[in-house]
């Protein structure tokens, strides 16, 4: 059904595997987008987590969790992890797809507004204080509607669990206090991290 560059599937195995076993699938999800291109989610949960309406299929070594409507239009996808200049991550690619999505433009300034600062509110309160202990922050560089755009420094940056801190951690903390966010959009240079708290 599913297709697995070397790289996706020995990073999901690493993130499985440094969960010491909390963690046992990966979870697909479609999203919000154009029917033509749409965009999907990557997510590592227990097996406890499945979901009704989700059905289970066998990945590289691991189980995959996708919603029954998802199914078909995931039969012959390629699962990537793609490094951009300014944006780093999972990616989809349906059978048939041509190219990959561009990621969405980064305005330069202080994000305004009221999503701007509960994002905010919550990164300085929550967030970076768990972090702070790797020597790293989390600040907000741009919100675009309801998907919001974070960078990471210090031992953040470059760090091999960055997206499963970000995706686990954060974007969940982010989701539960600002339920009107829809995307989180990591556009961190994680290439030139200087000192990340976990080499890859």
């Amino acid at each position: 059904m599913l297709t697995f560059t070397d790289r996706a599937r020995d990073l999901v195995t690493s993130f499985l595997e440094r969960s010491g076993g909390e963690l046992g699938a990966l979870r697909i999800t479609s999203q919000a987008g154009s029917p033509v291109a749409p965009r999907f989610k990557l997510t590592l949960v227990s097996l406890d987590e499945r979901e009704s309406g989700e059905i289970q299929v066998d990945g590289p070594g691991f189980p995959i969790l996708v919603k029954l409507g998802d199914s078909d239009r995931l039969k012959g996808a390629v699962v990537d992890f793609v490094e951009r200049v300014n944006e780093s991550g999972f990616e989809v690619r349906l059978a048939g797809a041509t190219s990959a999505p561009t990621p969405l433009p980064r305005t330069n300034g202080v994000p305004k507004g009221e999503i701007a600062d509960r994002v905010r509110a919550v990164l300085d309160t929550q967030v970076n204080p768990a972090i702070a202990a790797h020597g790293g922050m989390i600040s907000l560089v741009d919100v675009q509607e309801t998907e919001i755009f974070v960078e990471m420094s210090g031992g953040c940056q470059g760090c091999a669990l960055s997206r499963m801190t970000l995706r686990q951690g954060v974007e969940r903390m982010i989701r539960q206090a600002v339920p009107e966010v829809t995307a989180v959009h990591d556009v961190t240079d994680h290439a030139s991290g200087a000192n990340p708290f976990f080499q890859q």
